[in-house]
């Protein structure tokens, strides 16, 4: 079972505070993620962010399929870090941490995400090739997006 890492960080000239309450609603996901996604929260996000909560949406990653995703947001440290974990989609495996922390002048915000890829020897062959630089691509585009709202250190 081959389970790989993608770890990118951004700092931002704003509050902990101001990070945190942008990050932790689910409803900015929409804002961050590339509109080609067809990115669609179906429910779950009408609350502030809790352990447990279960957050149900429709994206379009790959050739136009519309793929549902569950999440789960197993773990809530207030203004400090939150996990978010897949209970159904199109990964075997997909653990997200993000980690917001007070540096000079801003916050530094990091994301890891270790994930497994489904159908055996034919996903390890797609991940390098199809997989791994969707990722990038849609996190490059998070942190345009972000740079675009907050402004860059």
């Amino acid at each position: 079972m081959k389970i790989y890492t993608l770890h990118k960080k951004q700092n931002l000239p704003i509050s902990v505070e101001q990070a945190w309450d942008f990050l932790s609603d689910p409803g900015n996901l929409k804002v961050i993620t590339p509109d080609y996604m067809g990115f669609n929260i179906l429910s779950g996000a009408d609350r502030p962010m809790y352990a447990g909560q279960i957050i149900q949406y429709i994206v379009t990653p790959v050739l136009g399929i519309k793929t549902k995703w569950v999440t789960e947001i197993t773990h809530v440290i207030d203004k400090h870090y939150f996990v978010d974990e897949q209970r159904f989609g199109p990964y075997s495996l997909w653990h997200h941490k993000h980690f917001i922390k007070e540096i000079e002048g801003g916050v530094e915000m990091e994301d890891i995400i270790d994930y497994k890829i489904p159908l055996g020897i034919l996903g390890q062959l797609v991940q390098p090739i199809l997989v791994k630089p969707k990722l990038e691509e849609i996190f490059e585009y998070r942190q345009k997006k972000l740079i675009e709202l907050f402004g860059t250190l």
